[in-house]
């Protein structure tokens, strides 16, 4: 005889049975066909997904989760009018996002985040999707966390990235550690925030006490404003001499890698800024098949430490005389980086992001039709933007394709390690890699930024 659990059981599963059935019969069984992007989406992403869409003739809707108490950015908001779903709720709620995503959760098929801010924001919304291919949370916390990375990075394979430690205080007795440990020439990196933010290179003692001093006062403002709930910590690594380069990789679900073309970088340290803003990305590079297969190999191994799969990874290298070293490896599209290998590949990076993540091949053109460069201005000095020239003439350009100017007269203007932003990003393509050369130099000349 049946135990009342046993009968219970069964009544449950013929009643969830009949459920599906009537649902099928009604017509309202759910396709998934939602690409869902966290905090910010922009035109070119709709471009392109609407491209594909064309192309494989299958309806995709396109929506965006972002956080009601934070203001968009101005290309977000523009952007809102051509997608078909607007999900804004209290990302510090657990029970507001779960609310606000329950409706649509057999209808998602891909969640991503094309932004470096943003991957926190990722991180509260995979747990309210659990059939949807992501990354897990904890590897998302290991690669958007300097400090757990370099843990991960060294314990996986010491030979791949630089000497480190962890510093929460200053004191005299952590300057001696540091030197002991790490030694001169050094970088020193506030851990858990983007784009260069608060990164300094210090030669001596003097140098590096200015610096963590100047960095432990300024981090609690900017973790606040980026929502970081935790003791601020520092990471100071021992400076890598050599070349930067990086290269995007697709990660499928079971780890499998797709590499991207890589690209050279330039930062602005390399043109006489103190600091380490990547100035210029090119690509392709110049780099034999041998330098790019172990510079693959590095970075597959890097990818493999921090368990990323189900997403597109970001990896910056050093060439030094020891070998390919990680810098950095991001679980996201690279900055400039679909621009950049549309023009000179072919590749639709954007979609790719998406097919990585439905356990689809990523689609890879290897024919090279030219050379791309992307470029971000600062200002030489800090200060308020009181003068900006050149900006049409670069227009002018034969090699021009897209610029983004993100300040105005009037403006403040700070360097990357202060928290600042550039005063315009422009990309330049030209079939010849002499003549792009050549509209380098042109722009380099014509642009005139002064500050007050």
């Amino acid at each position: 005889m049946a135990s009342a659990i046993e009968k219970n059981i069964t009544r449950l599963v013929g009643k969830l049975y009949h459920q599906v059935i009537r649902s099928e019969e009604d017509g309202i069984i759910k396709e998934k066909n939602i690409i869902l992007y966290v905090g910010k989406i922009y035109g070119h992403m709709i471009d392109a997904i609407r491209a594909y869409e064309k192309k494989s003739k299958k309806k995709i809707r396109i929506g965006l989760i972002y956080d009601s108490k934070t203001k968009l950015d101005q290309y977000t908001q523009a952007a809102l009018e051509r997608i078909d779903l607007k999900l804004s709720c209290d990302f510090s709620s657990n029970k507001s996002l779960q609310k606000t995503l329950a409706p649509y959760r057999e209808e998602i098929m891909v969640v991503t985040t094309r932004s470096e801010e943003e991957v926190r924001k990722l991180a509260k919304v995979i747990p309210h999707v659990p059939y949807v291919a992501t990354l897990t949370v904890r590897s998302l916390i290991w690669a958007t966390d300097k400090i757990k990375m370099r843990e991960q990075l060294h314990g996986y394979n010491p030979s791949i990235t630089a000497a480190f430690m962890v510093v929460k205080k200053q004191n005299k007795t952590t300057i001696k550690e540091i030197e002991d440990k790490v030694g001169y020439p050094l970088i020193v990196k506030p851990s858990g925030l983007a784009a260069s933010r608060l990164v300094s290179i210090c030669f001596h003692r003097e140098e590096l006490e200015e610096v963590l001093k100047k960095a432990f006062k300024a981090i609690d403002t900017l973790y606040k404003e980026n929502g970081r709930d935790h003791e601020p910590e520092i990471l100071v690594e021992k400076f890598m001499e050599g070349d930067m380069y990086s290269i995007d990789a697709y990660v499928s679900a079971d780890g499998a890698i797709s590499f991207c073309p890589m690209a050279h970088i330039k930062t602005g340290k390399t043109i006489g800024f103190d600091d380490f803003f990547g100035y210029r990305q090119m690509t392709p590079t110049l780099l034999n098949e041998t330098s790019i297969a172990t510079a693959q190999i590095a970075s597959m191994e890097a990818i493999y430490a921090l368990g990323l799969r189900s997403t597109v990874a970001h990896v910056e290298l050093m060439k030094t005389e020891d070998g390919w070293k990680i810098i950095e490896v991001g679980p996201r599209i690279g900055g400039f980086r679909h621009m950049m290998y549309e023009f000179s590949f072919g590749i639709n990076h954007t979609m790719n992001d998406v097919l990585i993540r439905i356990g689809k091949k990523p689609e890879i053109p290897k024919k090279v039709k030219g050379y791309t460069v992307a470029m971000k201005f600062f200002a030489k000095e800090e200060g308020k933007l009181e003068k900006l020239t050149g900006i049409k003439k670069a227009q002018e350009l034969k090699s021009f394709k897209r610029i983004y100017i993100n300040k105005k007269i009037g403006d403040s203007c700070k360097y990357a390690k202060n928290g600042g932003s550039s005063v315009f990003n422009i990309i330049l393509f030209n079939k010849d890699r002499s003549k792009l050369l050549a509209d380098i130099r042109r722009l380099e000349q014509m642009i005139d930024i002064e500050t007050k």
